[in-house]
């Protein structure tokens, strides 16, 4: 999976988009159909901005949000929605 390796993608510096929302690939990980893929679509969101993408395209704007907020609040002041 792409999401492992984002941190090299970044590292070349332009920025990284990263529209992982409700993926396939969350259901294949979760098993979960599309409507039922709010939880595994915030872990990818928040993987995705721990390794350097600077836009993340969600469906779940608001839980995005929320949940990147708590994230830096709790030590990781490098992160940002």
């Amino acid at each position: 999976m792409i999401l492992r390796r984002l941190d090299e993608i970044a590292a070349l510096g332009y920025p990284v988009v990263a529209g992982l929302s409700r993926k396939a690939t969350i259901g294949r990980l979760t098993g979960r159909d599309v409507a039922d893929r709010m939880a595994g679509s915030l872990a990818a969101a928040l993987a995705a901005v721990e390794r350097g993408a600077s836009i993340v395209r969600v469906h779940d704007v608001r839980e995005t949000v929320d949940v990147l907020a708590v994230w830096e609040a709790i030590g990781h002041p490098d992160l940002r929605a």
